[in-house]
């Protein structure tokens, strides 16, 4: 039964080789666990359910990771159901683990723009180079870009197609730069002498003529960045993240962005919000000359209200000391 599932999540689901690949780890867990109990699959109750919960705990695996377990048996038990015709989920009243929130890491506009100083002495360089670019312009997913084939192009239209989570195309945008690094590679990308098959349908090729892929893309993007001196951690998602903050800052709606990205859910778009508020937060703290004091935050000030003369005639009864004026000044910088 593991394997029909595994069957239908790639063949009905389309879900990736990655996403597949855990799903069958977690799924292998899950049924050595029943068998060091002894236990069967159709036996199982809430209450063995909540004891591989904490057989996972003790493993030491984090609160998102047992959160992904749990959703892949929950998947097994739900199909299981419509095709054994044996209904019940003992995992549907186990609630998922709280997670933390966590912030994604992004890179300062000022930040992006160290990565892309100089030109490319080779061929070479200009694709480590264009990686970075279209990393940053699309906000694409790494597994999307290693993906991409020549026809997926639109140099036109300064789009580009992309096969996301799901199986789900979309389009995404090519900005002014990319645009015009992205053209230079393709016009030295013939000179190459590609001869596979997959070499010359790809996009992004390595030095043996195929297809770059998703793990020669990461130790590109690593190499790069600490060949800049950035000193901060930096991942070829680094710059999805970087690319969502950058334009929600700049003023775009924040379902457009959702699009743009290929998330199926608003709620894990918003994170960005978040994010940049954060950031502005921490630059408030750290410019403000009333925002800390003796290295503590200052509380919010209390408003102040004028009184009003007993005369009636809206005139005030003393003008505003300078502690009120400095509180307001404070309000206002917020």
């Amino acid at each position: 039964m593991p394997e029909q599932y595994l069957q239908y999540l790639g063949h009905v689901r389309h879900l990736s080789a990655n996403t597949l690949r855990a799903y069958r780890r977690d799924l292998e867990l899950y049924f050595a666990f029943l068998g060091n109990q002894s236990w069967q699959p159709e036996s199982i109750d809430a209450g063995k359910a909540r004891a591989f919960v904490g057989f996972l705990s003790r493993r030491g695996l984090s609160s998102r990771s047992i959160n992904r377990v749990l959703s892949a048996v929950r998947g097994y038990y739900r199909f299981h159901d419509r095709v054994g015709g044996k209904a019940g989920n003992p995992f549907s009243t186990v609630k998922s683990l709280r997670i933390e929130g966590k912030l994604p890491t992004f890179l300062f506009e000022e930040d992006v723009e160290q990565l892309f100083e100089g030109e490319p002495e080779d061929f070479w360089q200009l694709r480590d180079l264009l990686i970075l670019e279209l990393l940053y312009s699309t906000g694409c997913r790494v597994s999307e870009l290693a993906a991409v084939n020549l026809t997926d192009l639109d140099l036109k239209e300064a789009a580009l197609r992309v096969l996301g989570k799901g199986g789900k195309e979309r389009l995404v945008f090519i900005g002014g730069k990319a645009l015009q690094r992205l053209r230079e590679y393709l016009g030295r990308r013939k000179l190459q002498g590609l001869t596979k098959a997959d070499g010359q349908k790809a996009l992004l090729i390595n030095r043996r003529g195929t297809r770059l892929s998703v793990r020669g893309i990461q130790l590109i993007v690593d190499r790069l960045i600490s060949g800049t001196g950035l000193n901060k951690p930096a991942s070829p998602h680094t710059f999805r993240h970087s690319f969502a903050t950058h334009i929600l800052k700049g003023g775009a709606d924040i379902r457009v962005v959702q699009e743009l990205l290929g998330h199926a859910s608003l709620s894990t778009t918003q994170v960005y919000t978040h994010l940049d508020m954060e950031r502005l937060r921490r630059v408030y703290r750290s410019a403000h000359p009333h925002a800390r004091v003796k290295g503590k935050q200052v509380s919010r000030p209390a408003k102040t209200h004028a009184r009003v003369s007993k005369r009636g005639d809206g005139s005030k009864d003393k003008p505003p000391e300078a502690g009120d004026e400095t509180s307001r000044m404070g309000r206002e910088t917020r």
